[in-house]
């Protein structure tokens, strides 16, 4: 059995109700795991859309794996809240954000807040 010439692929991709892209101009991939990502630089993108109106991506490249730093969520006490609102006399919304700044410091969001107040 003969290979398919370049040609002969598109006219029965045709015929099947399908069409190929190139996406130009990529510069990187990412593909995001729950514990590292995976990216491919300098890729070539093909997008292939079927009659059905699904489509297939096609990355080419090297692929290189980098793993995932967790994001550590900072969980602010309402009482802290309450503290640093009271002290720097603003809302407890802007005490919370001031908190999640000082990454939990009560003095430091204290601090950050009258400073913030005189400036």
């Amino acid at each position: 059995m003969r290979g398919l010439s370049p040609r002969e692929l598109r006219r029965l991709m045709k015929r099947l109700g399908m069409e190929m892209k190139p996406i130009e101009n990529v510069s990187r991939v990412i593909i995001e795991a729950e514990d590292k990502n995976y990216i491919v630089e300098n890729p070539q993108v093909l997008v292939m859309t079927m009659r059905t109106g699904d489509t297939v991506v096609q990355v080419f490249g090297r692929i290189r794996e980098e793993k995932r730093e967790e994001k550590v969520v900072l969980e602010i006490p309402e009482e802290d809240v309450e503290l640093v609102a009271s002290q720097a006399g603003v809302s407890k919304e802007e005490a919370r954000k001031a908190l999640i700044e000082a990454e939990g410091d009560i003095a430091a969001a204290i601090l950050l807040l009258e400073a913030r107040k005189e400036g």
